[in-house]
């Protein structure tokens, strides 16, 4: 995300060298580890234990001098309908079916032609920030926005094979945002099971690994998370540890003290969510050697297979 809805540094702006469907919700959240307990909880999760042409009118021969006279064509009756055959209700079945997931593509393409719109100030409970960023993008141009939604696209269809009804905060069928304060209520008034709000960094160079964040403990105006602090915790945990295997990649290697978890009490999109939710941040989209990955299809496909594992392990526990 690259942003703390400006954390860190502020790739939000335009990069260097250029660039709902509803179902239920997952929130993400990670907390904070010991770095001896990486090898625990990852490899425990790691391991799955955790037309026709018109008819013409015909004419007859007419006398020399006269005028052909038409033929009128046969009257066809109009076919007769056949009756619709009766649509059997279609039930989802599979060990999400019933389930609500939330996914909420981080950011939104059309973003950096509203820079007015999303810099309007927002309350999250405890402040007010930017209705939403641009996020970053690589050094070529590839941007946040268009990764987030590829790997949510694909991350949907995988929820959906196993019956989980999957809603989208925003599918690039807007013109920009959502605000983070509407990404929450989306996945509140989906009564979801969980929500993840899908993501890519903009660090420094030499900083790799993805990370899940988690909610933290705060109260303050119309923030509340302290009753999604433990399930989002579960959530980020099997969410990290599915992805790790899935993907191959590494915990960040620059925040969350090499646990792969990260817990913030800044960010809006938590501290409004009132379900489990959690973010991940996939990768670091300023270092080449993530990049390499992000950019990658088949990598994105993995990308999101280990957050439709992680999801399905929280949901079926």
């Amino acid at each position: 995300m690259s942003y703390d809805e400006n954390h860190r540094d502020n790739w939000h702006h335009e990069p260097r060298p250029r660039r709902l469907r509803r179902g239920p919700v997952i929130v993400v959240t990670a907390a904070a580890l010991t770095v001896g307990g990486l090898g625990g909880w990852l490899a425990w999760q790691a391991d799955g234990s955790g037309g026709r042409a018109p008819v013409g009118s015909a004419t007859t021969a007419a006398k020399p001098g006269s005028s052909p006279t038409p033929t009128p064509s046969p009257t066809l009756a109009p076919p007769t309908p056949s009756p619709a055959p009766a649509k059997s209700p279609t039930k989802a079945t599979g060990p999400l079916a019933g389930r609500v997931v939330v996914v909420d593509p981080g950011h939104n393409p059309g973003n950096f032609s509203h820079t007015r719109e999303i810099n309007r100030q927002v309350d999250i409970g405890t402040k007010r920030k930017e209705c939403d960023t641009t996020g970053t993008a690589t050094d070529a141009g590839y941007r946040e926005a268009e990764f987030t939604l590829d790997v949510s696209r694909r991350l949907r269809t995988l929820l959906e094979e196993q019956g989980a009804q999957v809603e989208f905060t925003h599918d690039a069928d807007r013109p920009f945002g959502p605000c983070i304060d509407e990404r929450a209520r989306f996945g509140n008034e989906a009564k979801a099971d969980a929500v993840v709000s899908v993501h890519a960094d903009g660090s420094a160079v030499g900083n790799r690994g993805f990370h899940v964040i988690l909610p933290d403990r705060v109260k303050a105006g119309a923030a509340d998370t302290s009753k999604i602090v433990g399930p989002s915790r579960e959530l980020g945990e099997r969410i990290a540890g599915k992805f790790l295997r899935a993907t191959g990649s590494s915990p960040s290697n620059y925040v969350g003290g090499g646990t792969g978890l990260d817990v913030r009490g800044d960010l809006g999109g938590l501290n409004l969510s009132t379900v489990p939710k959690v973010f991940i941040e996939c990768g670091n989209m300023r270092d080449p050697e993530d990049v390499a990955l992000l950019t990658d299809p088949s990598w994105r496909q993995k990308a999101a297979q280990g957050l439709a594992d992680g999801i399905s392990s929280y949901l079926t526990r």
